[in-house]
């Protein structure tokens, strides 16, 4: 659990499940035995800022964790810098490595930022690495038929959503942000 630097401690059971945030509890719960990671399928989770999506990939993290799989949580900010700083020092293939160890990681925040042209490699060798082999969630505010204009080069694009979309289960989150409930 700790080395999976989940940003929330999210619970599946603390979800919740309601029509107007369009989460359907019986779809969450069908996740729940971790299959769909040994299955090497993904999750694309995408709505609005403060919908939920980063504590619904938290509690599915959290839920792997509890099941003894090695999750890995990545902001994809952060991780863009840690890109660009592990080419300049020659580390990026220990951060490859890392990465391939991991039964499920979660790249969050997709879409915040542009994406250099080595982040994009980066991002299409990871989805490469663990295609077919290990599962990935990707938290977006941006939906998944936008993503192919985020990426912004066609061949990348391609690649990379051909490499996550097909095996993956989707969640449209609607509704206002849960943090102006608090």
């Amino acid at each position: 659990m700790k080395f999976s630097r989940l940003s929330y401690d999210a619970q599946l059971e603390n979800i919740q499940y309601t029509k107007d945030r369009n989460l359907n509890k019986e779809s969450i719960l069908q996740l729940t035995d971790c299959g769909w990671i040994r299955r090497a399928e993904n999750i694309l989770i995408t709505g609005a800022t403060g919908c939920g999506k980063s504590y619904l990939a938290c509690a599915i993290g959290q839920q792997a964790c509890q099941q003894g799989l090695k999750v890995l949580y990545l902001n994809l900010n952060r991780f863009i810098e840690k890109v660009a700083l592990a080419r300049i020092d020659g580390s990026f293939n220990k951060i490859l490595n890392g990465l391939e160890k991991m039964h499920l990681i979660i790249l969050d925040d997709f879409g915040l930022a542009p994406l250099t042209q080595d982040v994009k490699l980066a991002l299409l060798q990871i989805l490469e690495d663990r295609y077919g082999l290990k599962a990935t969630i990707i938290a977006s505010q941006i939906p998944v038929n936008q993503w192919y204009e985020y990426i912004n080069e066609p061949t990348i694009a391609d690649a990379i959503l051909d490499r996550i979309v097909p095996k993956a289960h989707r969640f449209d989150l609607k509704g206002p942000s849960l943090r102006n409930k608090k």
